[in-house]
């Protein structure tokens, strides 16, 4: 597994829109853009590490408050001014650390400048916008729910250096009172400990694993194959519904996450009654 350094995100988001640069006004962790996938206008966008953020928890890749709420902006964007009788489709570009820890996050409220973000996600697919993350690298803990987790359709390179999960392995070590060998072992048996994108794929939240022969570098072949991914995914959010029950029903949740689904039936049971 790859050491993390968030440069896959400024690497795909550029060859993807062509682009490198923040709109004026945004911090340079951030990254948005407008351009054709297939003959659609989308809109993507990315967050980035800055060395010289306002902030210095958020220098890293992490989502602080300026990445939140400049999301959350952007987003709302696409929901409150329609071009054409299409919703225009949102790509979040993926490859964020964590969300900030510090005390002036704290202070300020990070947890509403997140809020703000996931909920701008989340309005627009419920809108009907279809809202596709592409994770290229690291999604870990409230980065990911901050920023590309309230998607329709989830997407992921099949690679070693991509890695979602709840928290760092590290951090989940101390957490759990085990050594990271500890939680290697555990992980061959227990899909949802592992930190392989390949046993993430079997929990049934992703929609389609993609292989690029160089994440870091990517060849034009590349690049055509992660827009034709992208493009069917919105195609298939188009077409199914607004929530987020495919997560749910997909084969890979039915047989892996039985505990889950059986739990969830009795809390729907004692609700109703």
């Amino acid at each position: 597994m790859s050491e993390y350094t968030g440069v896959r995100g400024a690497v795909w988001f550029r060859a993807l829109t062509g682009q490198s640069s923040p709109m004026v006004g945004d911090p340079q962790s951030v990254l948005t853009a407008d351009s054709l996938l297939g003959n659609e206008r989308t809109r993507f966008l990315c967050v980035v590490p800055n060395p010289h953020a306002r902030f210095p928890c958020a220098r890293r890749g992490e989502v602080g408050l300026e990445e939140a709420y400049t999301l959350a902006t952007r987003v709302r964007e696409v929901i409150d001014n329609p071009s054409g009788a299409a919703k225009r489709p949102i790509v979040a570009i993926v490859d964020v650390k964590s969300q900030t820890y510090g005390r002036r996050e704290e202070t300020a409220a990070i947890y509403l400048a997140a809020a703000a973000a996931a909920d701008a996600y989340g309005s627009a697919r419920l809108t009907g916008h279809p809202v596709i993350a592409l994770v290229v690298g690291h999604a870990i803990s409230g980065g990911f729910l901050t920023h590309g987790y309230q998607a329709n359709r989830i997407l992921a390179f099949d690679d070693d250096g991509v890695m979602i999960h709840a928290m760092h392995k590290e951090a989940a070590a101390r957490v759990t009172l085990r050594s990271v060998e500890e939680l290697d072992r555990l992980a061959r048996s227990i899909a949802p400990m592992s930190y392989r994108i390949q046993d993430y794929a079997k929990l049934g939240l992703l929609h389609n694993l993609i292989h690029v022969a160089n994440p870091e570098q990517p060849s034009s072949e590349d690049v055509r194959k992660v827009k034709n991914g992208l493009i069917a995914a919105i195609e298939d959010a188009r077409s199914g519904p607004t929530g987020l029950s495919s997560r749910l029903g997909s084969k890979g949740a039915q047989e892996t996450r039985k505990a889950s689904l059986a739990v969830r039936a009795k809390l729907e049971a004692q609700w109703r009654n």
